[in-house]
């Protein structure tokens, strides 16, 4: 089940970090973003659904981590 836990862990960190170097490279000029949404044009076109989906993926991503974290830990009482 640790090695569930550490996946998630995982997984949240990498999806965290394309959020934020989509965001690093269009306020740095490296990437266009015409509309200043933070998100390079470039990107926006192929995964645009990955982008408007952000709250909602990353909502089931911290539940599964705090799922796993009650399962594997549970609350002594």
């Amino acid at each position: 089940m640790s090695d569930i836990l550490v996946t998630i862990i995982f997984i949240i960190l990498l999806v965290s970090f394309i959020y934020w170097y989509a965001g690093y490279t269009t306020r740095t000029g490296k990437m266009v973003d015409e509309n200043q949404n933070y998100i390079p044009d470039a990107w926006e076109e192929n995964f645009s659904w990955f982008f408007s989906a952000k709250g909602f993926i990353m909502f089931i991503l911290g539940g599964a981590l705090g799922y796993t974290l009650g399962v594997l830990y549970p609350l002594a009482g």
